[in-house]
């Protein structure tokens, strides 16, 4: 399950490079900066680069001095200003270079998208507890084969699952910032006055909690409901591999002289797949019907 939550809006690119980076996130969220003096590419290795004009310079000097000859120094110096043109010109990435540019990238999607992503790292434990909850029931749905096949609303699914854990995240992750800045306050001694006053704070704190709870169970019954759909999905392929072979039940039972009323029993294959069928249509109504508590409901005035 993703340790990093993101708006279903971002754009996939910048979502991906922050779902898998939740490490440098977490150093963001501490205070980390990159260092932003270094160069984004590791030039070629200018130490290099000097020390091969200082050659080629010294080499001509020779060549002209010692009388090699006119014809020999230029062809030398066209030799090493070949590779002396590469070095100038082509830059190469070091591994260090790449890592640097990597983690720039990373910090400024984070600043940049700032309230548009939640770390598991950033939720209270009874919240994470219902966060993962909720990524349990939305895996179970993206995962069936029912949703697979078409048998579910998969398109709706595609969008409204994501949508659902994204608004389960950003509430919790909410609650539990502003729950711990209300523990603290209220930790070691304090006055009646106060507790009274902290009193229904206190309480919709829980009223919140209970709110995303709601929306954490709406998604597990919608998650039951595929579940069993799902297992009479099963059933009837099963049932119908069965069906497919039922000549050769029959066949063997002939040859064989097998108690005739083992013929009945497999014939009953088909009573059977009948009623998976109506279980399955049942099951998948129940699920669209679970769905329907999961859209959003009408704007207020």
């Amino acid at each position: 399950m993703a340790d990093v939550i993101v708006d279903p809006a971002l754009p996939p690119a910048d979502a991906r490079l922050l779902r898998d980076n939740r490490r440098l996130l977490i150093r963001a969220r501490r205070g980390w900066v990159p260092d932003r003096s270094g160069p984004s590419l590791a030039a070629a290795p200018y130490w290099r680069l000097g020390a091969v004009c200082g050659a080629t310079v010294c080499l001509g000097l020779l060549l002209g001095v010692g009388g090699l000859g006119r014809s020999l120094g230029p062809l030398l110096l066209v030799l090493l200003a070949v590779p002396l043109m590469i070095v100038t010109f082509v830059r190469t990435e070091t591994p260090e270079g790449e890592e640097a540019e990597h983690e720039r990238r990373v910090h400024a999607q984070a600043v940049r998208h700032e309230g548009r992503y939640v770390l598991i790292d950033d939720l209270d434990e009874p919240s994470r507890r219902l966060l993962r909850r909720a990524q349990r029931a939305v895996a179970a749905v993206s995962q069936s084969r029912v949703n697979a096949e078409g048998l579910l609303d998969d398109v709706r699914n595609a969008v409204m699952l994501p949508a659902q854990e994204w608004e389960i995240a950003r509430l919790l992750a909410k609650l539990s910032g502003l729950r711990a800045r209300h523990r603290q306050t209220l930790s070691g001694e304090s006055t009646p006055e106060v507790a009274a006053v902290a009193e229904p704070l206190t309480k919709a704190l829980d009223s919140s909690e209970h709110a995303v709870l709601g929306r954490v169970e709406a998604l597990e019954r919608y998650a039951a409901n595929v579940a069993e759909a799902e297992r009479a999905y099963r059933a009837r392929q099963q049932i119908a591999e069965l069906r497919a072979r039922l000549h050769e039940y029959e066949e063997l039972v002939a040859e064989t002289g097998a108690d005739e009323t083992t013929t009945d029993e497999l014939t009953r294959l088909t009573e059977d797949a009948d009623r998976l069928d109506q279980a399955l249509r049942r099951s998948v109504s129940s699920a669209h019907e679970a769905f329907r508590y999961l859209e959003p409901g009408p704007p207020g005035p």
